[in-house]
């Protein structure tokens, strides 16, 4: 049922919603009851409806109810669609899909075919960060882990860059921005405005003061270890650059900051720092490849379209994709056709004429 098709109006539309919701457990409890077949329980569609409606309506004394917002179960475990239920709704830069992700990496010597070497398919929930080790594990499994991994700014983090260089690799790929206040704004002072002094466990402000406090703890999302430095209020209130640091002063305390841990913390200040050079634009430049290579991939094989059911076959129906462009470019390697060109638009070949 498409959202176009819904009754028209809010109250129109909650009152048809409990209707549907009482509808579906009369026939499920029709399904269950003593006299009904055994094998009426094990029709997919049947336990399809069943995990639906538990995660859809809520009922008790007072009737049947839409579940919505925290009521509905984590995106991670929620049913998107009836015909696949490991399909998953995911966003990524605004676009919105049900289906899943497809990973790819492949090879980008000038003097050799560019051959794909990997294949991921996850649901669409799971994150980009979340597939890099995993890709260096399959890699490292089948002895094709590359000595530098050109990535996009979805698969680095800090651990992400520190574990690919004790696996003796590099990670090419733009560092995750910093995600204070000030740097979003491009306003006040950032973490890189203050000088981490390691060895005596302290920092140093803008303003010249060394902390008073330095602790470390798990952070409240993902457990990773982080480092917590604070400033004395008795120094951070009468400072004439109060305004620009990162939050006012509260009690005894004065400013905050939150560092990661030292060696992650210089892995991703040396990335930062290096990504700004004329020299690593110039390397990462290589990685509009891959673009080229999902382009081909969904004009030749459809691949943003799965033609299978759950992810263990939509997995199987990517690696055949895969496959299927390796020998289309080991054909045209041996036969000496060259690269394609970047493929120009109307309307920029319009603005190039002009």
């Amino acid at each position: 049922m498409d959202d176009y098709r819904f009754p028209k109006g809010e109250e129109v539309r909650e009152r048809w919603s409990e209707q549907v919701g009482r509808d579906g457990f009369v026939l499920l409890e029709a399904v269950h009851a003593p006299t009904a077949p055994d094998w009426l329980r094990e029709i997919e569609a049947v336990q399809v409806l069943q995990v639906s409606w538990v995660q859809q309506y809520h009922r008790d004394e007072k009737g049947v109810r839409r579940r919505e917002g925290k009521d509905l179960p984590p995106i991670h475990h929620r049913l998107c669609s009836p015909y696949d239920t490991d399909a998953r709704y995911g966003i990524k830069r605004g676009s919105g899909w049900t289906g899943y992700k497809a990973h790819l990496t492949e090879t980008c010597e000038p003097d050799a075919p560019h051959v794909i070497t990997q294949m991921a398919t996850t649901d669409a929930v799971v994150a980009d960060t979340e597939m890099t080790e995993p890709v260096h594990q399959a890699l490292a499994g089948r002895e094709l882990l590359p000595h530098v991994h050109v990535v996009d700014a979805g698969y680095t983090t800090a651990a992400l860059f520190l574990a690919a260089t004790e696996r003796g690799m590099e990670l090419l790929g733009p560092a995750p921005h910093d995600s204070s206040r000030q740097s979003r704004e491009d306003q006040g002072f950032s973490r890189a405005d203050f000088t981490i002094d390691w060895d005596d466990e302290s920092a140093v402000c803008p303003g010249g003061h060394r902390s008073f406090e330095w602790w470390e703890q798990k952070h409240h999302r993902n457990g990773t270890a982080v480092l917590k430095v604070s400033f004395s209020a008795e120094h951070c209130r009468p400072c004439p650059k109060q305004t620009s640091c990162t939050k006012p002063p509260s009690g005894r305390r004065g400013t905050g900051i939150t560092f990661l841990p030292r060696e992650r913390h210089e892995a991703l200040e040396a990335v930062r720092q290096a990504q700004e050079t004329d020299e690593w634009k110039d390397r990462y430049a290589i990685r509009a490849g891959v673009e080229g290579t999902i382009s081909q991939a969904v004009r030749v094989t459809g691949l943003r379209r799965t033609r299978y059911r759950n992810l263990p076959t939509t997995r199987l129906g990517h690696g055949l994709a895969a496959t299927a462009l390796n020998l289309i470019r080991i054909d045209r390697w041996l036969t000496g056709t060259p690269l394609g060109s970047t493929r120009t638009s109307r309307l920029e070949a319009l603005m190039l004429a002009a």
